[in-house]
């Protein structure tokens, strides 16, 4: 990959800031770093009008499964309003070392769907990612809603989750596959039970749709970048 300028800022989108090098990973067939899928769902958030609909950033997401003082995890959720959701969607990486920052090799999903009241797990890589999605499970079911409510929330792995066919596009999927989810979810969001997103998922996250990712992810943050600067 080319790394001249890499570090210039070239767009300030809500609180994310993408530089020259991000630019540079959707030119070509590389692994998505934490800042394109923070740019993403911070894009998808802006989108969808809905307050009880939330997509977390991957900072986020990485504390709540590494956090060292399982104590202090309620006060760090509270500004998130979890109990107020009808659909989260957590990115779920596979870094586990809180002191390298954007590591890991593998991007997946989890869900959580408060009708069902079920935590979904959308691995583009058979499962490999099973490990860290229950770790984020655990550490947050809990706190999905007020103290005392109902029975807490159940994990289920979507074993047909569309598969990857390269070692890079995981990120790719993780982004495709939450915008079926909070398309689905602006659609059906009076559905109850069973009657969730797999078949949407199933039906749109396809190896085109996601081979194409990439140049809309790129058009997007262009545009924005000639929209500032008008």
């Amino acid at each position: 990959m080319k790394k001249s300028r890499t570090d210039e800022k070239i767009l300030s989108y809500n609180d994310v800031v993408l530089r020259q090098s991000d630019l540079e990973i959707l030119s070509g067939p590389y692994y998505l770093n934490d800042r394109i899928i923070e740019f993403y769902f911070s894009y998808l958030s802006s989108s969808h009008s809905s307050q009880d609909m939330l997509l977390v950033p991957p900072s986020i997401a990485f504390w709540i499964m590494q956090c060292p003082v399982v104590d202090s995890l309620g006060d760090f959720l509270e500004p998130l309003h979890l109990p107020d959701k009808e659909l989260v969607i957590f990115p779920i990486n596979d870094n586990d070392d809180v002191d390298r920052a954007e590591g890991g090799s593998h991007w997946s999903l989890v869900a959580y769907c408060r009708n069902a009241n079920v935590f979904v797990h959308h691995d583009s890589c058979r499962g490999m990612n099973a490990a860290p999605a229950k770790k984020l499970y655990k550490a947050v079911a809990g706190y999905m809603g007020s103290s005392g409510s109902a029975t807490e929330a159940s994990f289920q792995e979507c074993t047909n989750s569309p598969l990857q066919d390269n070692g890079y596009d995981c990120g790719l999927y993780v982004t495709a596959t939450a915008r079926t989810i909070c398309n689905w979810h602006a659609n059906h969001n009076n559905t109850h039970g069973n009657d969730m997103w797999f078949s949407a998922v199933k039906e749109q996250v396809t190896s085109s749709a996601v081979a194409s990712m990439r140049g809309e992810i790129l058009a997007l943050i262009r545009d924005l970048m000639a929209r500032h600067r008008e």
